[in-house]
């Protein structure tokens, strides 16, 4: 058979696809357009990782601020005197490990601090000539680099950030308007429910223990897995999804839902309510324990008790 097709030629692609063997039928309006131009949006961590920021007034403060909770330890290159909060950050004992501070101006590539020796560089100086120095020696070093208010020297932005608990929001807009991003973030503050952050931790609980009951990254288990969860947040809503930082909560929904291969809904579900027969058990015999144990102590006095009266009656009924 191959030797026919050899000699026949190349096979002809289907009528219905595509040279990149895809289905032709495909329109614009199943797949968005492509507008490139924008930031890819990502969550560094950051934990433990060298970032090197030049500069010590209020934008350094500000960039501080951020990879101090992202748990980087930054080394900060700038003569005192230092914003304050800087200087509070580094004589904070819960901060100062992970701040080392040289009290000088850097010098750019006579420097003997290197840029290499960094996952991430900033500058937050009002020095033009010197930030783009840094620029150049990060760009030619693969280093990613964040120089404040000069967009074009930037190779990540960062933003007007909210944050409540777990729950972590970035508005860019590109380095066009900064003041304009933070109003934005303000309004997305404001319409947020108030119990944000306790959803936000029930439903992290809850896939967590999802995962150890359907392990395993992609494949059919992995997708069903995804599926589910994704249909139980939209049953459940923001608004209910606090209910699952209890464990009793947790359990009945992944019992009766996940293992059965259906939905469970909120109104199913009673607070702390749901126990298995296990834990019945122990409670009774718990009881049988304590409670019942006095009942009958109290039930053998009474009965003393009343012995004794019938007898002292009796015999003084006999005189």
């Amino acid at each position: 058979m191959s030797a026919s097709r050899e000699a026949a030629g190349p096979v002809p692609l289907p009528a219905d696809t595509t040279t990149h063997g895809l289905p032709s039928s495909s329109t614009s309006e199943e797949y968005p357009d492509i507008q490139q131009g924008a930031s890819l949006l990502l969550a560094l961590r950051l934990q433990d990782r060298p970032i090197l920021l030049i500069g010590g007034g209020v934008v350094a403060s500000q960039r501080l601020y951020f990879l101090l909770e992202s748990g980087a330890h930054i080394t900060i290159v700038s003569p005192s005197p230092l914003d304050p909060s800087i200087s509070y950050r580094i004589s904070d004992p819960n901060t100062s490990p992970q701040i080392t501070w040289h009290d000088r101006p850097y010098l750019g590539r006579e420097d003997s601090i290197k840029v290499t020796e960094y996952d991430l560089v900033m500058t937050a100086i009002d020095n033009n000539p010197l930030s783009q120095e840094v620029c150049e020696m990060c760009r030619e070093k693969r280093v990613m680099v964040n120089v404040a208010d000069i967009p074009p020297q930037c190779d990540f932005y960062f933003g007007a950030q909210l944050r409540k608990g777990p729950l972590q929001i970035l508005i860019s807009t590109g380095g066009l308007g900064p003041r304009a991003g933070a109003m934005i973030r303000d309004i997305i503050r404001n319409a947020l429910p108030e119990n944000i952050e306790e959803s936000v931790e029930g439903v992290g609980l809850l896939r967590s223990e999802l995962r150890k009951r359907a392990p395993g990254v992609g494949g059919q288990r992995g997708q069903e897995r995804m599926d589910w969860m994704k249909e139980l947040c939209d049953v459940w809503g923001l608004a209910q999804m606090e209910r699952f930082r209890d464990e009793q909560v947790r359990k009945y929904v992944l019992d009766e839902g996940w293992e059965k291969k259906k939905m469970v809904a909120p109104s199913e579900v009673k607070q702390g309510q749901r126990k298995t027969t296990a834990e019945i058990w122990e409670q009774v015999k718990h009881f049988g324990h304590t409670q019942w144990a006095a009942g009958l102590g109290g039930f053998g006095a009474g009965m003393a008790v009343a012995t004794v009266a019938t007898i002292y009656l009796t015999r003084n009924a006999a005189r």
